[in-house]
């Protein structure tokens, strides 16, 4: 989902910009890889940039985060192993010239690989996408062709809304499915083969109980 660039919020008790401010903001179309660079500096909102465009990705729900913390944990536990490193978002990705995406989760096989950068890292070797309801063709659709074009091996799309964990690999210019894994299966890596995750703990994450303490 996009929008102006005018609606980045600002956090609770901050002071919101002033309309003179405002004006002096480049128009959506214009901005160019530095004014990104600048905003994302300073906010910790999630937005993208596209050919001039900054796009303000919406909120992640609670069930996008479970989701994203299952994986963010399994990822890293594999990465411990075997000496890589895995981010989660914020933290910008430099697709191509003209374009930064933020991946929900994103890995490096070696910890040492180049490519890390504090502006945005310069490429991954696997990078994950939980689709979300206000635009899922930006995840399915979009960002499968960007991740292509930029090289990343892997691809993984999340779905919760079809219980689904569609895994691409890079072959070529272009991704072909290594496996679309539903409910009662598990989740497979193309790029590590002794990786796998239950598809249903992913999908649909238990979600925590807190227990009221009765008042005396």
């Amino acid at each position: 989902m996009g929008t102006s660039a005018t609606a980045v919020e600002r956090g609770h008790g901050e002071q919101a910009l002033d309309p003179e401010i405002i004006e002096l903001l480049p128009e959506q179309g214009t901005w160019s890889e530095q004014d990104y660079l600048w905003l994302t500096n300073r906010t910790n909102r999630l937005v993208e940039f596209s050919d001039g465009y900054i796009e303000v990705l919406p909120m992640p729900t609670a069930k996008h985060q479970a989701i994203s913390l299952y994986l963010l944990f399994a990822l890293h536990a594999l990465m411990q192993r075997t000496g890589g490193k895995v981010f989660y978002a914020p933290l910008r990705l430099h697709v191509r010239p003209g374009k930064y995406r933020e991946p929900d989760l994103l890995l490096l096989r070696s910890a040492d690989d180049p490519r890390q950068r504090d502006d945005g890292w310069e490429g991954a070797d696997l990078v994950v996408e939980i689709v979300s309801r206000d635009d899922p063709d930006r995840d399915l659709v979009t960002k499968r062709g960007e991740y292509a074009q930029a090289g990343i091996p892997e691809y993984w799309i999340v779905d919760p809304q079809n219980e689904t964990i569609t895994v691409l690999r890079l072959a070529d210019a272009s991704y072909v499915e290594h496996g679309v894994f539903g409910r009662g299966t598990e989740a497979t890596s193309a790029s590590f083969p002794d990786f796998a995750v239950g598809v249903d703990a992913r999908v649909d994450p238990p979600t925590p109980r807190i227990q009221k303490t009765q008042q005396a």
